[in-house]
């Protein structure tokens, strides 16, 4: 590998130097929450680093992905396609289509062999041989199976790509599944989201460009970094939690004045996002931020939690022991620390469960 073809070779000629590489190195690092010393590993591992070839597919979604993908704030997605990867092959994005554009994904999976990333969003649909969601005659499993065979990795981005979303929902007409479940063999990051975090999707790139590995993951393979911690842990309005303040309905005198908003069904302490500090819009806002409760969106079947606006505290059945015990959350100071947000997470899947079973 000569050096001119690595991004190395490529930044100098674009008159990038070493120590604004370095700096972008640091911003990566915090974002991923590396230690000061893995900045300069970071950094150097990009340098010697090739472009990566990516394939993106898209299944049973909204382009709501592509479109967080477009408002990456750092790196931007100019950045990201013309410096660190090859967007070999997008179908929302190439100028190209049909004949043309199967054949970008056939010469980039030849050329690229081993060492190319599928990126998926969306699920797929697995009933009645999967003729719901078909490109070019193929099904969305076909495309799906036919282009993992020889990837490096894959990362399913987007909520329904990572635990089936939306499309999975109850009834799930389609039979849609993750994409997950129809992968083996192959490393596999689900970055979830309904959409994603941009800076969730592009940090996860530039570690792998970096390091040749995934990142750390959690159970549910989501990068630790951004899915380490619940929106509730740190969310600016929790001392309200603590204190018992919350705000009863989106227009009362607690919700102008900034409480909590757990009681009109903020299910910030079971989700897992980085939503609180990463934000959106270039670290601008999030949802509870701009006054509305999270609804979980990055959880599996968030879609069939019972409702974005019902308190965690209230059961979709009778109430049990435990889940009376979390109504009664927040209620005076000091229960909100009594209760972690695991706990709130084990108690409330738990409720759905035995709803489920009741169905």
């Amino acid at each position: 590998m000569k050096p001119d073809d690595t991004l190395a070779g490529e930044m100098q000629r674009r008159g990038v130097s070493r120590r604004a590489f370095l700096k972008y190195g640091s911003y990566i690092a915090s974002l991923m929450a590396l230690p000061p010393s893995a900045v300069e590993a970071l950094a150097e591992g990009l340098a010697a680093a090739r472009r990566q070839s990516v394939i993106w597919l898209s299944f049973q979604e909204c382009t709501g992905c592509t479109e967080s993908l477009t408002r990456s704030y750092s790196p931007t997605l100019e950045n990201l396609i013309f410096d660190f990867i090859s967007l070999d092959y997008h179908e929302t994005l190439m100028a190209v289509s049909g004949e043309a554009a199967e054949e970008a994904r056939r010469a980039a999976m030849a050329a690229n062999k081993g060492k190319y990333i599928v990126v998926v969003d969306g699920s797929v649909p697995m009933k009645d041989g999967g003729v719901y969601a078909t490109i070019g005659g193929k099904t969305n499993h076909q495309i799906l199976e036919d282009t993992v065979k020889d990837a490096f990795a894959v990362v399913a981005v987007g909520t329904c790509a990572a635990f089936g979303g939306l499309p999975k929902a109850n009834p799930n007409p389609t039979g849609a599944v993750a994409i997950s479940t129809l992968v083996a063999g192959k490393p596999m990051i689900n970055i979830s989201g309904c959409p994603p975090i941009p800076e969730a999707m592009t940090g996860a790139l530039a570690y792998i460009l970096s390091f040749g590995k995934l990142p750390e993951l959690d159970h549910l393979s989501r990068p630790k970094a951004f899915f380490g911690e619940t929106i509730h842990d740190r969310c600016y309005r929790r001392p309200y939690y603590e204190r018992g303040e919350f705000a009863n309905a989106f227009d009362d005198a607690g919700a102008r004045q900034g409480h909590c908003l757990f009681k009109v069904g903020c299910k910030g302490p079971v989700t897992y996002n980085s939503c609180a500090t990463t934000k959106w819009n270039g670290g601008v806002s999030f949802p509870i931020q701009s006054g509305h409760g999270c609804l979980g969106c990055s959880e599996p079947e968030f879609w069939d939690q019972g409702g974005f606006y019902r308190p965690l505290s209230t059961p979709l059945g009778a109430m049990g022991p435990a889940l009376a015990g979390a109504a009664l959350a927040g209620a005076a100071l000091g229960v909100g620390a009594a209760l972690s947000a695991r706990s709130h997470q084990k108690h409330y899947l738990a409720s759905l469960d035995k709803e489920k079973e009741k169905e």
